[in-house]
């Protein structure tokens, strides 16, 4: 029976990474079609929404035939727990990929006000939120996991770069206004996805330790960034 059970968690340690690298792909292709304006590209994110909406429903049964089942002792209780709440966080990213997607059609028509610069390295520093803190979950590793927490810092000074270049802009001339506002919703919808992957790895803390920041002041974590 145990045995059974050791593969089962086993299988969803593989789903977690599996929906992990679904959405990992929907952040690098919403990227790929901003940098390139094209509209088919913007369009395979859309669709891979609804890959990650499918995943999300299989792990969120198995987690539910595992606590119904098994009657799992407190550690993977928590683990087991952890996991529910992460997939919502992981479900909401590939909604907000998607959301970028549907900006990055609306932006494919007309030349950039400006060269895109700091959307990609927040892209980038997500996807590696989003990476870590999932290999994190699956090797147990804690030290990891809060270095994930802290990295989430990276992202929102890239959203204020971004948000004081596009004022300067709009600034510089108001013409510049629609598609600078458009630009700084992408910007918010990253710091989003950030944000998202910073609950992640909380959850990922708590399925090791029981504690979680809504009971733990966060302030006390003191480990190195990724």
């Amino acid at each position: 029976m145990r045995n059974k059970y050791n593969e089962q968690l086993e299988k969803l340690n593989n789903m977690l990474v599996e929906m992990g690298a679904v959405i990992e792909t929907a952040i690098a292709t919403v990227v790929q079609a901003l940098k390139e304006q094209d509209i088919e590209v913007a369009k395979k994110v859309i669709a891979l929404e609804k890959e990650v909406d499918l995943k999300e429903k299989e792990i969120e049964a198995l987690c539910l035939k595992l606590l119904l089942l098994q009657q799992p002792m407190a550690r993977d209780l928590r683990l087991i727990s952890a996991a529910l709440k992460m997939i919502t966080d992981m479900e909401r990213i590939g909604d907000q990929a998607a959301d970028i997607a549907e900006l990055a059609i609306f932006l494919a028509s007309a030349p950039y006000i400006k060269d895109l610069e700091h959307i990609p390295q927040m892209a980038e520093a997500t996807v590696k939120m989003v990476s870590s803190s999932i290999d994190a979950f699956v090797k147990k590793d804690l030290e990891l996991a809060k270095s994930v927490i802290l990295y989430d810092d990276v992202v929102d000074e890239l959203f204020e770069v971004i948000k004081h270049e596009l004022v300067d802009l709009i600034r510089s001339d108001s013409k510049n206004g629609e598609q600078a506002m458009d630009f700084l919703m992408i910007a918010k919808y990253f710091e989003r996805i950030g944000d998202h992957a910073e609950n992640i790895a909380e959850w990922v803390v708590f399925s090791m330790t029981g504690k979680h920041k809504e009971i733990v002041d966060s302030d006390n974590i003191e480990i190195e960034g990724l």
